[in-house]
């Protein structure tokens, strides 16, 4: 490399200082609030990281990995929210009490099942869940016949306790005069301790005939 000459007739040496380097551009103040802001706002900090990912094109400023990063915080916690509000729309659409009588066939779970609902057929023993309640005008095989309901704030009082409870309720004066005598047996189903864990506080009287019959066993 020459060295220009001096204009004062003697040579000139220029020199630079080792290592310069322009100024870093500034970090985008949008892309660091969205951090935060997804953390706590869900969607909000999307929408606050992609502005930050907008003025950093424009300005040239830094900070896109905080912008991105808002953007995904952003999204999962909306998505989290979402999941959360369709569970619990879920789970009180389970709970939900029927209607005293349904107009067509439909599956339900048993802690739905109100007095007088007619059951296409009885489950077998042991833990019960979903059952198949129909009009009961049409044939089926079982009926709630007496319910009896927990407070929702008791403790669990034991298994034995809890079946003598619903057995109380579950008696023949329960039925109708017009209830067939032969070939009827009465069921006692019961909160488990697991189900009341979960909320189950509704015991069950439920009546069976031999054979399927139409109409109510109860007045």
């Amino acid at each position: 490399m020459s060295t220009p000459p001096s204009p004062h007739g003697y040579d000139q040496d220029v020199y630079y200082a080792p290592g310069w380097q322009p100024a870093r551009p500034r970090t985008e103040p949008l892309a660091v609030a969205a951090l935060p802001t997804g953390l706590l706002l869900g969607p909000v900090g999307v929408g606050v990281g992609a502005a930050a990912l907008a003025r950093i094109r424009r300005d040239g400023t830094r900070g896109t990995g905080l912008a991105w990063a808002g953007i995904a915080l952003g999204i999962a916690v909306t998505l989290t929210a979402i999941a959360v509000v369709v569970a619990l729309l879920v789970g009180d659409a389970a709970t939900r009490p029927l209607p005293a009588e349904v107009s067509e066939p439909r599956s339900a779970h048993a802690r739905q099942l109100v007095l007088g609902s007619c059951l296409a057929e009885l489950p077998d023993d042991g833990e019960v869940s979903t059952v198949q309640v129909v009009p009961c005008a049409e044939p089926h095989e079982a009926q709630v016949v007496a319910r009896t309901d927990f407070a929702a704030d008791a403790a669990w009082p034991g298994q034995d306790v809890t079946d003598a409870r619903v057995s109380r309720v579950c008696t023949p004066a329960v039925l109708s005069g017009d209830a067939p005598a032969d070939g009827l047996e009465l069921v006692v189903w019961s909160p488990s301790e697991a189900s009341w864990a979960q909320g189950d506080r509704t015991g069950l009287c439920v009546a069976s005939t031999a054979a399927l019959t139409e109409g109510s066993l109860i007045d």
